[in-house]
């Protein structure tokens, strides 16, 4: 069982960045893989990115590509989501989860999520 736990989340302007960590602990392994999602407000949950645990695959929305770039820290047992140019319908809350695998559309162990907000 893997724990995760949001951060970095807050008020920004349009055009400004974000990063948000995603802290992980407990049993995960370099197969596994850790993604990010976003629910905006009376909308469903959106898949965002995803990374590979053990490094050398990453998966993105095409709607995210170019702007947010997925990375993780494995000495920090951290992935984390860079945020650039961000609009205000980036506002939404950003959850981390894990999956078996990179390509596994299977995510469990959900965060408690973060709250972005985007001003224009």
């Amino acid at each position: 069982q893997v724990q995760l736990v949001e951060s970095g989340g807050g008020l920004v302007q349009a055009g400004g960045s974000l990063r948000l960590s995603c802290a992980a602990s407990g049993s995960i392994f370099n197969s596994n893989a850790i993604g990010w999602f976003c629910q905006a407000p009376g909308k469903e949950r959106e898949f965002v990115a995803a990374i590979r645990w053990g490094g050398g695959s990453t998966r993105y929305a095409d709607s995210m590509k170019g702007r947010f770039t997925i990375s993780r820290d494995n000495a920090k047992n951290t992935v984390y989501l860079q945020m650039n140019s961000l609009k205000p319908e980036d506002t939404a809350v950003y959850y981390c989860a894990a999956a078996p695998n990179i390509a596994s559309r299977r995510f469990d162990s959900w965060g408690q999520g973060t709250q972005v907000t985007v001003s224009s």
